[in-house]
């Protein structure tokens, strides 16, 4: 029971508390990998996968984009929804000083601060999806619906 205790992350904190249903998917990962190779070796649907980007308005607000892995997040249109002139990624460096987490095991749920969270809409193809669980090697699956009342998730096309 122990050993369950040790491999709670935030996220997975967060869902216990919300008694929200989850499952956890761990994997061995060395060097960073993407989430096209993470659903691969772990045999789940790479189209159900999706992976969390940390963007910067001109205001210099932070907002948390959840895609799906195969895609790339188009700035415009992130923008747009985000009520901004104009986003840009955050940098690599700055992941773990704005989130908590670090590169590749960017969850959508407890970071350290509530950022504004926009999920994409082809999310709402499926009743659950595959995120990060807030540490590289840990993958969670969860209700789509859940994910979006939790983080009060925008949708959209970006």
């Amino acid at each position: 029971m122990a050993k369950e205790k040790e491999i709670k992350t935030n996220a997975m904190r967060i869902l216990d508390k919300k008694k929200i249903k989850y499952e956890v998917i761990q994997y061995e990962c060395g060097n960073f990998v993407d989430g096209i190779h993470t659903a691969e070796v772990t045999g789940v649907p790479v189209e159900q996968s999706f992976k969390t980007l940390v963007l910067q308005g001109k205001s210099r607000q932070y907002y948390v984009f959840v895609l799906p892995v195969q895609g790339e997040v188009r700035l415009k249109e992130a923008a747009r929804i985000a009520g901004e002139k104009s986003v840009e990624m955050i940098p690599v460096k700055d992941i773990t000083k704005v989130t908590g987490y670090v590169r590749g095991g960017c969850s959508p749920l407890g970071m350290k601060k509530q950022y504004s969270v926009f999920l994409h809409k082809k999310a709402l193809d499926y009743d659950r999806i595959y995120i990060s669980g807030g540490r590289i090697g840990t993958t969670l699956c969860l209700a789509v619906q859940d994910l979006v009342t939790l983080t009060e998730a925008g949708i959209g096309d970006f």
